[in-house]
């Protein structure tokens, strides 16, 4: 059988090595140290905007934390959009708060702005404003910043940017990840540059920033002894997993590109009357982190998908979404089909900055042979 060709996997750049080199040298093998700082800082300069980042575990950490700082609690609400990842929605029931799913619109897959303010609207009218919104950035394709931001102002309700898929994307001038009060990385293995494991949480405040590190470092207050005065949690970076990111964090741009360049191989090759491909919308840039097309059907959806996985080529479906997901088949949902739509026909593509030619090709010959 022909090697396994993976949905989007980590690729080194051999520069990570010489940072973890540094770590085991000088022993900083703990969840503070050089390559945390460096990496934070290195962040921050990309990102730019004037933000202030903390480096932490997983981007749900950094989901997690957000809600803690914003005050959701027991009994809160919090609206999230329904196409994502459980992880995007999971720390909202950390806190005891209930999620109010909100669906898509057409153009970026993303939470739909008219939508988002009728369900605060219908929440409001129930006596439960909601705490926040959870707003997601798909597969690297911003959403619309402009409404949603404007609708969450003209409420006052704060915005958690999931931008767990879009470092290197854009919206206008500006990168995603600066524009939510809170907003969210990740360096999971399959994103667009790794740790292995870990993400970041972006504020706009170096006060901001040290109250989550205080949090991720189990909130331990300044004393001779462990004394504690919040409840904190154990989700700071390490120095070692930071050095990998210092090291991917140098290629970044050009890892955006081979994505960018592997999404326009697969829709000059496979773009039909069968197969669309995800349009960037006005003022978007796209990291492409993963290319996605949709098919005719749920029916031929799997029938791709399936005949991939006889050539030992991983694609998957689209997120399911979360107001179809079990565990959270009794919370409110707003719903216009979109999601449910996208899901039914929506295929993942192998998209990694790695693949090759032939890899490339390979794919792009398997998807066709589905046709013949």
């Amino acid at each position: 059988m022909d090697r396994k060709i993976w949905l989007s996997s980590p690729h080194m750049s051999g520069r990570e090595q010489k940072y973890i080199e540094e770590a085991f040298a000088t022993n900083w093998i703990a969840p503070l140290g050089p390559n945390v700082n460096a990496f934070e800082a290195g962040l921050e300069a990309y990102l730019g905007d004037g933000v202030y980042v903390a480096a932490l575990s997983s981007g749900t950490a950094a989901i997690h934390l957000s809600l803690v700082l914003l005050g959701v609690e027991a009994g809160d609400e919090v609206l999230c959009q329904s196409m994502t990842f459980s992880a995007s929605a999971n720390p909202i029931v950390y806190q005891g708060a209930t999620p109010v799913f909100v669906d898509s619109e057409p153009d970026s897959w993303n939470i739909s702005p008219e939508l988002l303010e009728t369900a605060i609207k219908d929440r409001i009218k129930k006596g439960n404003k909601p705490k926040a919104i959870i707003a997601v950035h798909l597969y690297g394709m911003p959403y619309d910043v402009d409404a949603v931001h404007e609708v969450a102002k003209a409420y006052d309700i704060p915005v958690v940017e999931d931008s767990a898929e879009a470092l290197g994307s854009r919206f206008r001038d500006k990168k995603c990840g600066v524009f939510g009060n809170f907003s969210v990385l990740s360096f999971n293995g399959n994103k667009i540059i790794t740790t292995s494991g870990g993400g970041a949480l972006v504020s706009h405040s170096d006060e901001l920033k040290h109250k989550a590190i205080f949090l991720s470092t189990q909130a331990r207050d300044e004393s001779p002894a462990y004394l504690h005065s919040h409840i904190g949690y154990n989700y700071r970076m390490s120095n070692i997993v930071a050095g990998i990111g210092r090291g991917q964090l140098e290629v970044l741009d050009d890892r955006v590109k081979q994505r960018r360049s592997n999404h326009e191989f697969y829709k000059q090759a496979l773009e039909s009357d069968s197969i669309s491909f995800l349009e960037e919308p006005e003022n978007c840039f796209s990291n492409r982190w993963l290319s996605c097309v949709l098919t005719k059907s749920f029916e031929m959806r799997e029938d791709i998908r399936t005949h991939f996985e006889s050539k030992n080529i991983e694609c998957r479906p689209l997120w399911k979404p979360m107001h179809q997901q079990p565990v959270f088949k009794d919370a409110p949902k707003y719903l216009n089909g979109v999601s449910d739509r996208l899901f039914e026909k929506g295929l993942c593509l192998p998209s990694g900055s790695n693949l090759t030619e032939d890899e490339l090709d390979r794919v792009v010959q398997t998807f066709k042979s589905y046709f013949i």
